[in-house]
């Protein structure tokens, strides 16, 4: 078999869970390439289905890369897509940032509303009915060369949440020219939306939908990530995690 354009960390019967690239949509219209097609595309071809169940729990933006999760039947994305309503699953992400962040860990609460008609969140006073809060926890895994790599778990899942809130205080991920970053990260994009930025979903863990086992996976940041030099940090702390103030 050719190689997969993505990595698999886990697969039996009723679970799938990769290593999403940078720059392909989780989902898309039909005639549009995404993740959740190529998978498809790969389950036809090993499981002869002509037409493979995928279930989609949760998704990552376009130029997000990182662990992700999908159910291989309708009763393992149903009880998966119950342990993210019940907030029963972790995520960490990394994201490197501009600017040196202080203090080494915290929590940051705003609230954000998402403009109509625009690929954009903006941070709102509280008074806004149409603001929604935002509660972000951080940890400052390192600093270089004026710039920060932090682990981030969120209590909340709003549009675009790290990036408003990391480019709110000046902070923007590297690459996010759509939030305030002036620091290429990869090919510059025509569009602003199909520019890579440097966020990565580092683990997830969740409970097995059928073996009730307690899963935990670590996605290795993609080779766009190291003329930065976290090398070092990547494998000397792989699982490092933010934690609530």
């Amino acid at each position: 078999m050719t190689s997969l354009p993505f990595e698999i960390l886990l697969e039996d019967s009723a679970v799938l869970v990769v290593n999403k690239p940078a720059g392909i949509l989780t989902q898309a219209p039909l005639g549009i390439d995404s993740l959740e097609w190529q998978i498809k595309r790969y389950l036809q071809s090993t499981e002869k289905s002509e037409v493979p169940y995928l279930g989609v729990p949760h998704r990552l933006d376009r130029p997000v890369s990182g662990c992700i999760c999908f159910a291989k039947n309708q009763k393992a994305a149903r009880k998966i897509s119950q342990q993210f309503e019940a907030r029963l699953v972790q995520k960490t992400y990394w994201a490197l940032v501009s600017g040196i962040v202080h203090p080494t860990r915290s929590t940051w609460v705003d609230h954000l509303k998402k403009l109509d008609g625009e690929p954009r969140t903006i941070v709102v006073d509280e008074r806004d009915p149409e603001g929604k809060n935002a509660i972000l926890h951080y940890e400052l895994l390192e600093t270089r060369e004026g710039r920060s790599l932090l682990a981030i778990t969120l209590e909340t899942g709003r549009t675009h949440q790290i990036r408003v809130q990391c480019g709110s205080r000046g902070f923007p991920l590297l690459g996010d020219r759509l939030y305030g970053s002036a620091e290429p990260f990869g090919p510059l994009a025509a569009d602003e939306r199909d520019q890579l930025i440097a966020l990565h979903a580092r683990t997830l863990a969740f409970r097995h939908p059928v073996t009730k086992e307690d899963l935990i996976f670590t996605a290795q940041v993609p080779a766009i990530w190291s003329p930065f030099g976290l090398e070092t940090i990547a494998t000397s702390r792989p699982d490092s995690g933010a934690v609530a103030s």
